[in-house]
């Protein structure tokens, strides 16, 4: 019996010595690599958006655009917007023009724009809905550059064909490897000649967007 006891302190003593401290691993130390459920990598995204562009002092506009996106990787691609619309009086113009203030207003209303832009996807995320359903879904933010075409809302009717900046951020909420739902907050930045005035004329045409999309491609 003294001899077992003897072996096991003799065992467990070299054990002790085989242990290697590594010490305390840092954050950046530590990778933990996950595949992603939905890929976009390779692949070309198509779809459809319906939108409004509801906070002109003068105008409101809804709007339809189709676009394309070829996705590089994960985190970049380069999209192709086509959008029309119709901008309308609000309240507001449709006050200063009336017989209290009769005053005419060198207001434009959105016609129609041109627009490409890069994206980067900074991230991929999960979300619970209520404990039932996963829901998966990515967030993007957009730079670009492109033309709009806009008309004055006095008699003349004068339009304007106006060098455009985008920007915005939006999301992917994905509902199967191929479709998704996407919305979107994109403010589009125009510097315009206004022909009545002949001046030169900043405007933001800021729209709210949500849209279907399919991507093309095979599925990794």
């Amino acid at each position: 019996m003294l001899t077992l006891f003897a072996t096991l302190a003799l065992a467990a003593d070299g054990v002790g010595k085989d242990t290697l401290d590594i010490g305390v691993l840092k954050n950046a130390e530590v990778k933990v690599v996950q595949k992603q459920l939905f890929q976009k990598e390779d692949k070309l995204e198509i779809g459809a958006a319906l939108g409004v562009m509801p906070f002109d002092g003068y105008t409101i506009a809804p709007q339809l655009a189709l676009a394309g996106a070829q996705h590089f990787s994960e985190t970049a691609a380069i999209e192709l917007r086509v959008g029309g619309g119709y901008g309308l009086p609000n309240a507001v113009y449709t006050e200063l023009e009336g017989p209290t203030y009769g005053v005419a207003v060198e207001a434009y209303r959105y016609l129609a724009s041109v627009e490409a832009d890069f994206q980067y996807t900074p991230i991929y995320a999960k979300m619970n809905l209520g404990g039932k359903r996963v829901l998966h879904h990515d967030v993007y933010v957009l730079v670009g550059g492109g033309v709009t075409l806009e008309q004055s809302l006095l008699p003349e009717a004068n339009t304007a064909i106006a060098p455009t900046v985008p920007i915005g951020i939006g999301t992917r909420l994905f509902t199967s490897k191929k479709a998704m739902v996407r919305l979107e907050l994109r403010d589009s930045m125009l510097l315009e000649y206004r022909a009545q005035s002949q001046t030169w004329g900043f405007k933001q045409n800021v729209a709210l967007s949500a849209g279907l999309s399919m991507l093309l491609g095979d599925t990794k």
